[in-house]
C-alpha cells in the first residue's frame, strides 16, 4: 500500500476537489455531502471505480464511528493521506447573502461547521488537511456590529492551534492554476508535525501548495467553441458533439476511456434556457456592443456579463456563480449550458451532473435556520460551489510531493 494515497473529503458537493484528487492518484475513503442531489452526482461518477465510506450528516459522522472506520482501515493496511474540505460558504460569501436573505452570521448554523471539520482531523489524525473557502471569509463579521476578520480570525486560530499539526494560510486565484477563472480561495494546509515538514519562504503556502504557473489563460473560445451549436433553437437542446475538437484543451475534456470523442458522439447536460424575445435582443444587444447594456432594457439584477472570448492580458476576470445568466455567451444570445459551466470549472465531459438543472432562489439558498439541509443545489449550484478539477489535481500532485 505504500504507494497509494487515501483520502476523505468532507462537504464535498459533486465532487470536484475529488475528482481532481483522484486525477492525482489520490483514493477516496469517505466522502460527505447532505445534499441528495450533489451526493447523486458523485455516487454516479464514483461507481464502479472506487467504493468511499457514504457520509451525509457530518454531525452523524460520530467519534465511535470514526474509530471504527480506523480500525477497518488500519486491517487494511491503510493510513489516512489526506482530510480535504470547504465547510458550506453561503454565510461568508457577500453575493449569497446579498441576493437572498439578511441574517447575522453568527445565527447561520453551517457557518460553525469548520469546528466540525476540526473535529474530524483530530480524530482521523491524517498526515495533512486541506482547508477551502471563498474569499469573503477574510472579511466577515459575525454580526452586524462585529469586527472585521472576527470569523475568519475564529477559523484560522481553530486550525493553527491543533496540537499535532502546523498550519499556513494563502488566499489563491484559480488561474494560477490553469484554471479559466479569477475566483480568489482562501486556502488552509496543515501537515502533522512527526512528517518534519519545513516551511519555504518566498513559496505558496510555504511550499505548501505547488509554484504559480505564470501563463497566460487562453481565451473562452479554446475552452467552449466545440461546444456552440448553431441549430440550438431547434430543440434546445444538443444531444451530439455539434463540432470535432478544435483545440487541444477541448480534445482533454472530450477524452473518454481514453479515446477523444468525435463530431456525432454523445454530449451530456447540454441542454439551453428558453428565454424570453427581450431578454434574446438585450444578449444580442450586449454580444454586439462589447458587454454595454441599453437604459431601456436595464434590470435590478446584480451582475451580468458578455463572457469575453479572449483576454486582455491573458488573465480571466470571471469567476463561475450558480445563477446561470450572469454571464451571456460570447456568440450567441443566450446563457451558458450547464456542459459549458462546467467546462470553466475544468470538469471533463464524462462528468454527468444530477439532479434539477435550476431551481428559484430561495429554494436554492436555503433558510439561515435549518442548516440549509433542505435547500436544493441543482447542476449550475453544484458546479459553482465546486473547487475547480485542475486546480484540485495540481493541489494533489504537490500534497503527494510531500508525503514522499
Amino acid at each position: 500500500m505504500a504507494n497509494k494515497f487515501y483520502f476523505i473529503d468532507l462537504f464535498a458537493g459533486c465532487g470536484g476537489l475529488s475528482l481532481g484528487l483522484e486525477q492525482a492518484g489520490f483514493e477516496p475513503l469517505l466522502f460527505n455531502e447532505i445534499n441528495p442531489s450533489a451526493l447523486k452526482t458523485y455516487e454516479e461518477h464514483v461507481q464502479g471505480k472506487f467504493n468511499p465510506e457514504i457520509v451525509r450528516d457530518i454531525k452523524k459522522l460520530s467519534d465511535d464511528r470514526i474509530d471504527e472506520l480506523k480500525s477497518k482501515w488500519k486491517s487494511d493496511g491503510i493510513d489516512v493521506d489526506l482530510v480535504s474540505g470547504g465547510p458550506p460558504c453561503w454565510g461568508y460569501s457577500n453575493i449569497g447573502i446579498r441576493r437572498t436573505f439578511k441574517t447575522d452570521k453568527v445565527d447561520i448554523g453551517t457557518n460553525h461547521l469548520y469546528k466540525e471539520m476540526a473535529r474530524v482531523i483530530k480524530k482521523v489524525k491524517p498526515k495533512m488537511f486541506l482547508f477551502e473557502n471563498v474569499r469573503g471569509l477574510l472579511n466577515a463579521r459575525w454580526t452586524t456590529g462585529g469586527k472585521k476578520s472576527e470569523i475568519w480570525n475564529d477559523v484560522l486560530s481553530t486550525f493553527q492551534n491543533m496540537q499535532d499539526y502546523t498550519a499556513q494560510p494563502e488566499l489563491v486565484y484559480c488561474y494560477d492554476y490553469g484554471v479559466p477563472q479569477n475566483r480568489p480561495r482562501i486556502i488552509i494546509v496543515g501537515i502533522r508535525r512527526d512528517l518534519g515538514w519545513v516551511d519555504i519562504k518566498g513559496k505558496p503556502c510555504y511550499g505548501r501548495l505547488p509554484d504559480k504557473e505564470n501563463k497566460s489563460i487562453p481565451g473562452i473560445k479554446d475552452w467552449l467553441d466545440d461546444l456552440v451549436d448553431p441549430e440550438y433553437l431547434e430543440t434546445f437542446h444538443t444531444k451530439r458533439y455539434p463540432k470535432k475538437p478544435q483545440s487541444e484543451i477541448q480534445k482533454e475534456f472530450r477524452k473518454s476511456n481514453g479515446k477523444i470523442l468525435k463530431k456525432g458522439d454523445r454530449v451530456r447536460n447540454h441542454r439551453y434556457s428558453r428565454h424570453k424575445s427581450k431578454i434574446i435582443e438585450k444578449f444580442q444587444y450586449m454580444i454586439d456592443h462589447d458587454g454595454k447594456i441599453p437604459a431601456k432594457m436595464k434590470t435590478k439584477k446584480f451582475s451580468q456579463r458578455v463572457l469575453p472570448s479572449n483576454w486582455n492580458n491573458g488573465k480571466p476576470k470571471i469567476t463561475v456563480t450558480s445563477l446561470p445568466d450572469d454571464y451571456v455567451h460570447y456568440s450567441q444570445p443566450r446563457s451558458l449550458t450547464v456542459r459549458e459551466l462546467a467546462r470553466l470549472q475544468t470538469f471533463p465531459d464524462s462528468f454527468r451532473f444530477r439532479g434539477p438543472r435550476t431551481t428559484g432562489g430561495r429554494r436554492r439558498a436555503g433558510e439561515p435556520g435549518d442548516m440549509f439541509e433542505k435547500r436544493e443545489i441543482p447542476q449550475y449550484t453544484q458546479i459553482a460551489n465546486a473547487v475547480p478539477v485542475k486546480m484540485a489535481y495540481k493541489f494533489g500532485k504537490h500534497f503527494k510531493e510531500i508525503l514522499s
